[in-house]
C-alpha cells in the first residue's frame, strides 16, 4: 500500500538550503541594521525589502545550482575561474567579515539573555560559542538540519512584534509602494546598510555547499539509482528554485516587519539611534509594552543560533574547499580534522571578539565595508561559473537568470560605489 503525501507535507519536505541560508540572513546584525533604519527614517526604506528581493533570489538560485549541479562547492568551482591569489583574498576577506560577524552577534544574544534575566553577560558569550561550537560538531548533518528548520519559526516573533503594537498600515503601504529617495548622507548611508545587508557574501557559500550536502543525501537514499545522471539533476532544480524563493522571501518579509516594528515605536518617540539589536529590545519596554520587548528578544536569540552556524560554516567550507581539504557538516570530525577546525577556530575567535571591549557597531561597520568589497568580484566570478558550459553543461543558466543575475551584480557594485563615495564626503 503506497502512502500519498499532502502538498503540505511535500512543501515542508522540499525546503532546506534555501529556507536555511534566507533564515540566517536576518541575523542579530541584520536586525541591528534593520532596527536603525526603522528608528532613523520611520517607514522610508520599506520598499527596499521588495525590491531587492528578485535579485537576492536570483543570485542566491545562482550559487544553489552550481552546488547542486556539480557536487561541488562554491570555492572549489571558483578554483577552475579565478587565479589563486584572487580566490584567496576573497577568501581571507569572507573570512574576517564572518569572524566580525559572529563576534557582533553573540554579543547582542548575550546581551538579549542579560536583559531578560540579568547576570553576567561574558558568560552567555562563552555559553553561546560552546552552544554553536558542540552542535556543529557533535549532531550530525541530518538531524541538525532539521533542528534548523524548525528553529526558523523563531523569525515569526517579529511579526508578532509588529501587530502587539499600533501601526498606521496606511503610511506603511504608502512608503513601500510609492518609495520615496532623499539624497543626503544620512538617508543614502542607512540604503547602503540595508541593501548591503541583506545581500551578504557568506550566504552564498553556505547555500552552495548545503546544496551539496542535500545531493549526497539524496543519492544515498532512494535516489541512488538516479546518481549523477541528468534526470536526477533536472529534478533537483525546481526544488531548488522554490526552496529559494520562500527562504529569500521570507527573510525579506520579516526584515519588512522589523522595520515597520522599530518605525511604529522608537522612530515615533523619537529614539533616533540604536546600537545594536540589543539596544532596539530595551528601547521598545517602555515604548511597546513588555509583550513587544520579550518578543523582540527571543527573535535575537534564535537568529543568532541559526546565523553563527551559517557563518563559521561558511568559512569552513571556503578555505577547506580552496585548499582542497575535505569538507563535510555529514562527515565525522576524524574524518574532516581541517575543516572542523576550521569551524572552531572562526566560532572561538568571534567568541573572543564578543568578549572584547571594541563595540559591536564598529565590528558590524568593518564586517559590512568586507562584505561590501569582496560582494561584487564575488558576484561576478558566481555568474561566470553559472554561464560556463564547460562546468555546468546543459544547466548552465537561462537568459532570465543570467539577466537577473548581472543585474544583482550590478547593483551591489553601484551599493559599494556609493558606500566609498559617501564616506569619503563625511
Amino acid at each position: 500500500m503506497t502512502s500519498r503525501r499532502s502538498p503540505t507535507a511535500k512543501l515542508l519536505r522540499m525546503l532546506g538550503p534555501g529556507l536555511l541560508t534566507g533564515a540566517a540572513d536576518d541575523d542579530p546584525s541584520g536586525i541591528a541594521t534593520y532596527s536603525q533604519s526603522g528608528a532613523q527614517l520611520g517607514y522610508a526604506l520599506c520598499w527596499t525589502m521588495f525590491l531587492t528581493t528578485p535579485f537576492m533570489v536570483a543570485i542566491q538560485i545562482v550559487s544553489a545550482r552550481i552546488g547542486s549541479v556539480t557536487g561541488r562547492g562554491l570555492a572549489d568551482n571558483l578554483r577552475q575561474t579565478l587565479p589563486p591569489i584572487a580566490l584567496y583574498g576573497v577568501v581571507a576577506l569572507l573570512a574576517a567579515a564572518n569572524i566580525f560577524n559572529i563576534a557582533a552577534d553573540i554579543a547582542a544574544m548575550a546581551a538579549a539573555v542579560r536583559l531578560l534575566i540579568g547576570g553576567p553577560a561574558f558568560l552567555y558569550v562563552l555559553g553561546f560559542g560552546l552552544f554553536c561550537l558542540t552542535a556543529q560538531i557533535v549532531i550530525p548533518y541530518r538531524p541538525y538540519a532539521q533542528f534548523m528548520k524548525l528553529l526558523t519559526l523563531v523569525l515569526f516573533a517579529y511579526v508578532a512584534t509588529a501587530f502587539s503594537v499600533h501601526v498606521p498600515w496606511g503610511d506603511v503601504l504608502a512608503a513601500t509602494f510609492v518609495p520615496q529617495l532623499s539624497w543626503n548622507r544620512d538617508f543614502i548611508l542607512m540604503l547602503v546598510a540595508v541593501v548591503g545587508t541583506t545581500i551578504s557574501p557568506y550566504l552564498f557559500f553556505w547555500q552552495a555547499s548545503l546544496e551539496v550536502e542535500d545531493r549526497r543525501l539524496k543519492e544515498r537514499r532512494k535516489e541512488a539509482a538516479l546518481r549523477n545522471a541528468e534526470q536526477s539533476t533536472q529534478r533537483r532544480l525546481r526544488p531548488i528554485a522554490i526552496d529559494t524563493w520562500i527562504g529569500m522571501t521570507l527573510s525579506n518579509v520579516i526584515g519588512f516587519f522589523i522595520i515597520v516594528a522599530t518605525a511604529a515605536t522608537l522612530h515615533v518617540h523619537g529614539a533616533a539611534t540604536i546600537g545594536t539589536a540589543a539596544d532596539a529590545a530595551a528601547a521598545l519596554r517602555p515604548l511597546a509594552g513588555p509583550l513587544a520587548f520579550l518578543l523582540f528578544s527571543l527573535g535575537i536569540i534564535g537568529t543568532g543560533l541559526l546565523a553563527i552556524p551559517a557563518l563559521a560554516g561558511s568559512v569552513a567550507y571556503a578555505v577547506a574547499e580552496t585548499f582542497g581539504w575535505k569538507s563535510s557538516l555529514g562527515m565525522l570530525p576524524r574524518r574532516a580534522r581541517g575543516f572542523y577546525l576550521l569551524i572552531g577556530g572562526a566560532t572561538s575567535i568571534g567568541a573572543l571578539g564578543a568578549l572584547t571591549p571594541i563595540n559591536p557597531i564598529r565590528m558590524l561597520v568593518w564586517s559590512a565595508v568586507l562584505n561590501g568589497i569582496v560582494a561584487v568580484p564575488l558576484m561576478a566570478a558566481m555568474m561566470i561559473v553559472i554561464g560556463n558550459s564547460g562546468i555546468m553543461g546543459k544547466f548552465a543558466a537561462s537568459r532570465t537568470l543570467a539577466i537577473f543575475g548581472w543585474l544583482a551584480t550590478l547593483l551591489m557594485g553601484v551599493i559599494v560605489a556609493a558606500f566609498f563615495l559617501i564616506s569619503a564626503m563625511a
